[in-house]
């Protein structure tokens, strides 16, 4: 009885092993097509987020392209406009210099002025007994040297006035910036307090501003009636931050300390060419000084040089040549910085 029961036992669990390897047998496939299918599925997961993070980076590179190409063509605009203010500051027309200048004298006026001093010099030096032959070129140098050298001073002072003050001009507007204000702000409060003639140039920004110009054109055209490279650099910052944003108080604040050391540079050119200056004027001053005391000493030995006509010769050709000699040392001793 008992072997009987092992054997059916047996049968059982053999045919119980017969029905799972023939049930394995049909479920094998659908199970490895499922895995299969699982596979696939997480395949193509994998694909999509690849293919999203390469999207994603992809747009990040087009945008970087597309940023700095706008940045270029930014650069590329504001260098032709550059080129053409550049053109104004080296030679600009006399109306324009009589701005820079900070004269407030129209051209018919200025026109009046200088002919009232060449006028006016000339029959003082009539009146003092001068040769009639040098009046006409008195009357010239009277009429159109001297008023066009006065306006030239004029602009070189005011611009060395505009870049001592320039810089703490800029300090105020980061501080501004950074305490929160807009940049509208800070260029009104320099407008209203720094001293002048940055308070002038500011001014016109505001003014610019009243009338619908942007602060960024309205900044650009400051190098108008300011001819002096740091006015064009204000702008051209003012206008790549609004173009291709950024922190507009570091970039005021990075512009600043440049104009700083470009201060602090030409300080120390002028201080190591001021021998070299020093030499110059000597040697300018070197002829003038040995004929005043050899004048001084034998009137009758150097008279000759100016009782004949070998003697203005002579005299002709060593201003020529001394003339020459001053423009070679002038040329030699100034240096752009």
């Amino acid at each position: 009885m008992f072997g009987l029961d092992l054997t059916v036992l047996g049968f059982i669990v053999l045919a119980s092993l017969s029905a799972g390897a023939v049930a394995y047998a049909f479920l094998f496939r659908s199970l490895e097509n499922e895995k299969k299918a699982e596979r696939r599925l997480q395949t193509v997961k994998y694909a999509e987020t690849d293919r999203s993070v390469v999207k994603a980076a992809r747009d990040r590179v087009a945008e970087a392209a597309k940023r700095r190409k706008s940045v270029q063509d930014s650069l590329k605009d504001l260098e032709q406009k550059q080129k053409v203010k550049d053109q104004n500051v080296k030679k600009p027309p006399l109306r324009i210099q009589l701005r820079q200048a900070g004269m407030q004298v129209s051209l018919e006026r200025f026109y009046i002025y200088s002919a009232v001093c060449g006028v006016g010099l000339t029959l003082l030096l009539f009146i003092l007994g001068a040769p009639l032959i040098v009046l006409p070129g008195v009357l010239l140098a009277g009429s159109l040297g001297m008023p066009r050298w006065f306006v030239s001073f004029k602009r070189a002072r005011r611009v060395k006035a505009f870049l001592n003050e320039f810089p703490n001009a800029l300090d105020i507007i980061v501080r501004a910036v950074k305490s929160g204000l807009p940049l509208n702000d800070g260029i009104r409060l320099i407008a209203s307090e720094a001293p002048e003639p940055v308070k002038t140039e500011f001014r016109r920004i505001v003014e610019a501003q009243q009338v619908g110009l942007s602060i960024p054109d309205a900044a650009l055209r400051m190098g108008e009636t300011m001819p002096c490279a740091e006015a064009g650099f204000f702008g051209i910052v003012i206008q790549i931050q609004s173009q291709a944003g950024g922190n507009l108080s570091e970039a005021l604040g990075n512009l600043s300390r440049v104009l700083r050391d470009r201060k602090k540079m030409k300080a120390k050119v002028q201080a190591l060419s001021m021998e070299a200056k020093a030499s110059a004027v000597i040697i300018g001053a070197l002829p003038f000084i040995v004929a005043f005391l050899v004048y001084l000493s034998n009137p009758n030995y150097i008279m000759p040089l100016f009782t004949t006509s070998t003697g203005h010769l002579i005299l002709g050709i060593s201003g020529i040549w001394m003339s020459i000699g001053i423009f070679v040392m002038r040329k030699m001793m100034n240096f752009e910085v």
